[in-house]
């Protein structure tokens, strides 16, 4: 019995110091740094030790500064093992060496690229290979009053011709304006509610050469779109505040707006309620409303989301084999908890596993959204309503992403001249052809 004992302590003693001296600490930067977020990704550190005895020290960094510190540390030879980043950074990071694409490309793969929305696996490419893990991400969305469409006997608005055509219908001011569109020339909003007009068509000013000449045609069909949405928006600098104002007040068909407008619809957020009726709780607004996030135009009939995908990626000074571990633990066991972190702008990009293909979108239904009140996206919207939610991810899409131009494409965004001609164009001060002209002439010159 005696030597039992003994033989006992010391195969516990002897997995102790085994067990510890395999156990490893990585470092894991986060824009995700607000306390709240913060204290769930600690959270999920601790879930993560516990199986697998490695630590994950989580450390915040600002969006703002995540480049410059980026660039520093691969300097010095001291990167974080993972960095959880925008999609504007895969590209660079991974020319610069900054990203171990090898390794995100072996995780993607062994966690199955077909369960990933094809639109963020298309945009992380880089030499044929997943260059950055596809973690989150969000689609600009049609927000509409599928009440008012049913009743009209109209389609969604999937396209050009069914917006127009519920303007047609729906446009009858000041009691109901067809469409709130983005107006206000130096607001960003209105660079992005552009951005997605313009991917709609199928309209790039970028190619893998750099600029690229917007083609008369298919831009001509842009502008005058926007100019008939325009046209049925109340008059004013309008941006994100008037339209989701005046669509909460019942008087708007259509608005396009990000997903964060979700739990406000539902009356969950006391600083910006619907007004349709006298209860700024009210879930009424909410039920009343469709959502399109992929609409197309005449010269891109299958369309195009805009969409913000977030992505982890294991560095090339990561402990490799534990930093992979980390990560998939992160998309797998643990990817309902990421999903949490902030669930109303972090839709899932792996919709489920081989064998249950929806598994992670209806875990990701079930989490509370909201800020003074919380309730799951699936007591407020429709299953219907949900999947296409998440459809935007399918088609998401950004000027330059595929053509490895996203920094000019940026600089182009940020130059502010397509809102500046396209409002031009909207007060009638230009015809089309002359926008068209000037917006190559202005563009071609931003390097």
């Amino acid at each position: 019995m005696k030597k039992l004992l003994n033989y006992l302590i010391y195969s516990l003693i002897f997995t102790f110091f085994i067990s510890n001296a395999s156990a490893e600490t990585i470092r894991f930067w986060t824009t995700e740094e607000q306390p709240a977020r913060l204290a769930k990704q600690q959270a999920m550190a601790a879930d993560f030790k516990k199986r697998t005895g490695h630590s994950v020290e989580v450390i915040p960094v600002s969006e703002k500064d995540l480049g410059k510190r980026a660039t520093a540390a691969f300097a010095a030879g001291d990167l974080p093992d993972v960095i959880y980043h925008t999609l504007q950074y895969v590209l660079p990071w991974s020319e610069a060496g900054i990203l171990d694409v090898e390794t995100n490309d072996d995780i993607v793969n062994s966690l199955q690229k077909s369960t990933f929305a094809p639109g963020a696996i298309s945009m992380a490419q880089f030499n044929g290979k997943t260059a950055a893990v596809p973690v989150d991400g969000w689609t600009q969305m049609v927000v509409y009053r599928k009440d008012l469409f049913d009743q009209a006997g109209l389609a969604a608005p999937t396209s050009y011709a069914n917006i127009e055509a519920a303007i047609e219908k729906l446009h009858n001011p000041p009691n109901m304006y067809g469409f709130v569109a983005a107006t206000k020339v130096d607001e960003n909003f209105m660079s992005q509610v552009l951005e997605h007009v313009f991917l709609a068509n199928g309209v790039s000013p970028v190619n893998k050469n750099g600029f690229s000449k917007l083609d008369e045609k298919a831009t001509s069909e842009v502008l005058n779109f926007y100019k008939k949405i325009a046209k049925a928006s109340p008059a004013g600098e309008l941006y994100w505040k008037q339209s989701r104002a005046i669509y909460f007040a019942g008087k708007a068909a259509m608005i396009i707006w990000s997903p964060f407008i979700l739990d406000e619809l539902a009356g969950l957020r006391n600083s910006a309620p619907p007004t349709i009726n006298d209860d700024p709780t009210s879930k009424e607004l909410a039920q009343k409303t469709g959502i399109v996030t992929t609409f197309g135009g005449p010269s891109n009939p299958s369309g195009a989301a805009w969409a913000d995908i977030r992505y982890f990626g294991v560095t090339s000074d990561a402990n490799t084999d534990v930093a992979s571990e980390f990560v998939k633990y992160s998309m797998k066991d643990g990817y309902t908890a990421t999903l949490s972190i902030a669930p109303e702008g972090k839709f899932p990009v792996r919709r489920g596993e081989p064998l249950n293909t929806s598994k992670y979108v209806k875990a990701w239904s079930k989490l509370p959204v909201g800020v003074d009140r919380k309730a799951p996206l699936s007591e407020l919207y429709s299953p219907l309503t949900i999947d296409k939610i998440v459809a935007g991810l399918e088609t998401a899409d950004r000027w330059g992403v595929s053509e490895g131009q996203l920094s000019l494409a940026s600089k182009i965004i940020n130059s502010q001249v397509i809102n500046r001609i396209v409002r031009e164009y909207i007060d009638d001060q230009i015809d089309v052809k002359a926008a068209v002209a000037k917006m190559n002439k202005e563009l071609s010159s931003i390097k």
